[in-house]
């Protein structure tokens, strides 16, 4: 007939009082018997209760050590690690490990452990039935206790257990949070020295449990995220390149007027409105391209902003920005802006010839300050600022400004030559 298994007494009530300036552990002996295979945990002998409180303490230490940790990575194999060797530390034992149950094997993958033989990590698993201490604990739900693992009889020794000797293990199952969702494994303690595991041990490797259930639940929310950012920066980037084809599209058809439009005020007005759109296009060509989200580099966008614009005139644009991302909202009404300044000075201030016009922007404080200059027949005499005037031109630069909130000057150069300065507020994300 099968062995009965061994008698077994369940965990005495534990008692902790302060007496005289020291504490001390007092158990009530009220243990009676339980069915075989039923394990738990008698009480330890008059020696071991004199050392019973420095050892809770320093669990409860190593628990706290462990949280602490735990908040400062989302590294989850160096959180999982790191469980394994406090719970070691914390039960005198030199073996633990996390099994990582794989829904497609419906196995028990050993993810994590210390004291394991090389090629244990990652490769060996267990199945989540019978076939282990750690299968039982994760198919029925339960906290396992094993101190007698060779005559236990609610689940085999696996063949891992038993190629280290091990005598008794303790099982605890790692939760995830919503009633959805599976658990995603079993922490594990096993030692091949004859003692005991009690329910306090278990409580102490529950703790671990829980907080290792909370990191991952967390690197999940944090994966989740991480998708849905990028899925969101798909559509943002896609939505930018189509405007940008759409604009282009928009660019030919006013060319094609321009072309074919007998009057030449026509001819220049839609030139001028495909240089504004075209303006645009190549914000949204920088969107599409750009590693932030809805950001451009003023550098790169006025650079390629000057070399188109060089295409439609006859004068030598020299462009010159330092580097800083701007929002999209910043970088259209600035690109119209430079557009309107620059075209307005090719038109007009080398009316005998070609020359050179510059453009430049940096940051000053929390303003973008944009300077372009010219060295040509200057402003005529009555000219103001103020004054009101009726080219679509002006009145679309004064426009942005009032977009952008920004402050124009406009002075004279010596000996002679006008520039143009734009002093345009930053957003705190501008950097």
């Amino acid at each position: 007939m099968p062995h009965p298994g061994p008698k077994i007494y369940t965990l005495p009530t534990a008692l902790c009082y302060v007496s005289g300036g020291s504490a001390a552990i007092v158990r009530r002996d009220d243990s009676m018997p339980t069915s075989p295979g039923k394990e738990s945990v008698s009480t330890p002998p008059a020696d071991g209760i004199r050392q019973e409180l420095p050892y809770r303490l320093r669990q409860q230490s190593l628990l706290g050590e462990f949280g602490r940790s735990a908040l400062q990575t989302r590294d989850i194999e160096q959180i999982l690690q790191r469980a394994t060797e406090l719970c070691s530390q914390g039960l005198e034992t030199p073996l633990a490990k996390v099994l990582e149950y794989m829904p497609d094997e419906k196995r028990l993958l050993v993810r994590a452990g210390v004291g394991w033989a090389p090629g244990t990590i990652g490769q060996v698993s267990l199945g989540i039935d019978m076939e282990s201490p750690s299968g039982y604990a994760f198919h029925t739900g339960q906290i396992v206790i094993s101190n007698h693992l060779q005559e236990e009889t609610r689940f085999r020794t696996p063949k891992l257990l038993s190629d280290h000797g091990i005598k008794r293990a303790i099982n605890v199952l790692i939760a995830r949070g919503g009633e959805d969702h599976l658990p995603f494994g079993v922490l594990e303690v096993d030692s091949p020295d004859s003692g005991q595991f009690d329910l306090a041990d278990a409580d102490f490797l529950a703790g671990f449990a829980g907080l290792l259930g909370i990191a991952i639940e967390r690197q999940h929310a944090d994966a989740d995220l991480r998708d849905a950012l990028e899925h969101q920066a798909m559509l943002t980037r896609e939505m930018s390149h189509r405007v940008k084809n759409s604009l282009a599209s928009v660019v030919g058809l006013l060319r094609v007027q321009g072309r074919n439009a007998q009057s030449e005020e026509v001819q220049n007005a839609l030139k001028d409105a495909a240089s504004r759109i075209t303006t645009i296009a190549q914000v949204h060509d920088h969107l599409w391209r750009s590693t932030r989200i809805g950001f451009v580099d003023v550098a790169d966008f006025a650079g390629e902003l000057c070399k188109k614009l060089q295409e439609t005139v006859a004068h030598r644009i020299d462009c010159t920005f330092g580097h800083l991302m701007i929002s999209a909202d910043k970088a259209i009404p600035l690109g119209l802006l430079i557009n309107e300044i620059v075209t307005n000075s090719a038109k007009h201030a080398y009316p005998d010839g070609s020359g050179e016009i510059l453009v430049s922007g940096e940051r000053r404080g929390s303003d973008l300050h944009v300077e372009v200059s010219d060295r040509g027949i200057g402003l005529p005499k009555d000219f103001h600022i103020d004054q009101p005037r009726a080219s679509l031109g002006f009145k679309v630069i004064k426009s942005l400004l009032v977009q952008l909130d920004g402050r124009i000057a406009v002075a004279s150069n010596m000996p002679k030559g006008v520039t143009i300065q734009l002093d345009v507020p930053l957003d705190a994300s501008a950097g």
